[in-house]
């Protein structure tokens, strides 16, 4: 028999002597949101050297450019969204949010954004989001600590304190909003068409009014003009005639961004095809079922979708350590993407990025496209830090120029003085549409979207579009 002794004498000796240095423990970097930046910053970051953790009240990434076509049924609403448990369990991650940062100590007082226990049916369409972080039963809020930080929690809509805009508006940025927009459609029509209506109160009802006229609101008209000259004029002929597109805006023109010999074609495009634009009008008020403007009066809708640019989040609202943009409130930044503290010195350790940050030298629009190249320059910076190599770059935004869809397969694509896609200049038309459609296409990040998204837009080409209201 096999003496155990040599065996025992060995464990009892404890480690050897040429073991390398203990293991050091993974930093732990903290991302709050699942927008444009933090979801960049998520997919490429080395989750094999960082601890990765994800807070974000939504599980998902919204592809913001396609809200407006799944609002009208030519996608699907999968074909506007990734899982972000995709890149579970390597990154942990928390559907919350994020209620307030201690930078002093590093640490996150988190509040989970799941419904609340005791609101058991799915169908309780009155559920009201804030409940999730307020009501008794949501969870209590739980502590995150963090090495570094990346503030990615975006924008809300702005209302200009307009009364009656949370109550009675829809906003188009996320599924769930596409989503509502959808069902909101179909049922005015069905509405409409009950025989006990008056003409007069089909006509109220077939009013479908955007408020802003930036690219979300054009494009978001440009679509559902698509659709009530498609399918809806095909199952409801007698009522198309009542529908009416009106889009208002407080400003002189629309797509204030784009080159004017573009705004002027996309103009004309509209008034062509019956859509009325109202520009250097005020909302005063809002109310169920019309909306109150300065220089018209009493405006009846059956739809209102308010479009007017970005308020800051409340956790943005609510920091007083660091730096603010004067007029737009967001956070300022240096050339590294880090939080400037109110005596200019950069936080090493918390980075800002999309819609929550402004670069403190210069001004950038506020699209995802400046959001997904900040996320880029700050995934790479973050794998040369973990890995201990230099890497002081400053990040530079590289300008692909803006698109907007205006309807019936046309488009406009204005180009930047420096950079822009190569071969291409201001364009308009069937070949800026085309180029839409391509962009959008090759943007779409996983290999699932690429293939549902254009099987899609064919399916719809083929069939038309799904009416069912569900």
């Amino acid at each position: 028999m096999l003496s155990r002794q040599p065996i025992l004498n060995h464990m009892q000796r404890g480690p050897r002597a040429f073991s390398s240095s203990c293991r050091r423990e993974k930093q732990r970097l903290v991302i709050l949101g699942s927008g444009w930046g933090g979801y960049e910053v998520l997919r490429r970051v080395d989750k094999k050297r960082w601890d990765v953790v994800l807070v974000s009240p939504n599980n998902y990434f919204n592809f913001t450019p396609l809200l407006a076509s799944c609002a009208v049924g030519t996608l699907e609403f999968r074909c506007a969204i990734e899982p972000v448990r995709r890149y579970s369990p390597a990154a942990g991650i928390y559907q919350a949010w994020c209620d307030s940062i201690d930078f002093r100590n590093k640490m996150l007082q988190c509040l989970p954004a799941t419904k609340p226990s005791h609101v058991a049916s799915p169908s309780d369409t009155a559920y009201d989001h804030s409940i999730s972080t307020t009501s008794p039963g949501s969870g209590l809020s739980f502590p995150l600590k963090y090495d570094k930080l990346v503030i990615a929690v975006g924008a809300y809509s702005q209302t200009f304190n307009t009364p009656g805009v949370k109550e009675y508006a829809h906003f188009l940025k996320d599924v769930r909003d596409a989503r509502a927009i959808r069902s909101r459609i179909l049922e005015c029509f069905e509405q409409a068409n009950q025989p006990t209506l008056s003409d007069t109160e089909r006509r109220h009802l077939l009013n479908f009014v955007i408020v802003g006229a930036g690219p979300t609101g054009v494009e978001f008209a440009a679509e559902l003009h698509d659709l009530l000259h498609a399918e809806i004029w095909e199952h409801y002929p007698s009522l198309a005639k009542m529908a009416r597109i009106n889009l208002y805006d407080v400003a002189p023109s629309i797509l204030g961004m784009f080159d004017k010999n573009l705004v002027q074609y996309a103009e004309k495009n509209f008034r062509r095809e019956g859509i009325s634009i109202w520009t250097s009008h005020h909302v005063n008020k809002v109310e169920a079922g019309k909306l109150l403007i300065k220089e018209q009066g009493e405006v009846p809708f059956g739809l209102l979708v308010w479009s007017t640019g970005l308020s800051p989040n409340p956790l943005i609202a609510s920091i007083t350590e660091l730096k603010k943009h004067q007029k737009t409130q967001s956070l300022i930044v240096d050339d590294h993407l880090n939080a400037l503290r109110t005596d200019d010195t950069p936080d090493p350790d918390v980075y800002v990025i999309g819609d929550a940050a402004s670069l403190a030298n210069t001004q950038l629009p506020a699209t995802a496209q400046v959001a997904n190249q900040q996320a880029k320059y700050l995934y790479k910076r973050l794998n040369k830090i973990i890995k201990d190599r230099p890497h002081e770059k400053p990040f530079e935004f590289h300008n692909q120029g803006t698109l907007a869809y205006v309807g019936n397969w046309k488009a406009i694509y204005d180009r930047p003085d420096e950079g822009g896609l190569p071969g291409l200049s201001k364009e308009k038309g069937r070949v800026a549409w085309l180029l839409w459609r391509s962009a959008y296409f090759t943007q779409t990040l996983s290999v699932r979207n690429k293939i549902l998204v254009p099987f899609y837009w064919f399916l719809n080409w083929i069939f038309g579009r799904d009416l069912t209201r569900f």
